[in-house]
């Protein structure tokens, strides 16, 4: 499995887990992702924008426009509480669905409840 098909089921999760730390636009958001994995996520455009519309829609995010002190206008994507309480709800299911797995694929590894 690449991991684009794994980042697919998993992109509005890690926008929600990067947002709860500090509103961000767009192009900051990239170069997070990218950082943080060490180049192994690379969001594109056509992946982030769509994600971010869809998480707005559903009110679990919220944008909003700002100037930067050398005029460029920004938009900051903040989460909401209904976006800070699906964010606990899909940790925890990852941390289950992470120990479900590992005791499969790393069984003489205990998992740390």
């Amino acid at each position: 499995m690449h991991q684009h098909e794994m980042l697919k089921g998993n992109t509005d999760t890690l926008l929600l887990a990067l947002l709860v730390e500090e509103p961000m636009y767009g192009y900051q958001i990239v170069k997070e992702v990218d950082q943080r994995s060490s180049g192994y996520f690379a969001f594109k455009e056509g992946t982030l924008y769509p994600a971010l519309h869809r998480l707005e829609k559903a009110k679990l995010i919220q944008g909003k426009w700002e100037d930067t002190p050398n005029n460029v206008r920004r938009r900051y994507y903040l989460i909401t509480a209904k976006g800070q309480e699906a964010l606990a709800d899909r940790l925890s299911e990852w941390q289950r669905f992470a120990n479900a797995m590992n005791s499969i694929m790393l069984p003489g590894m205990q998992a740390e409840a």
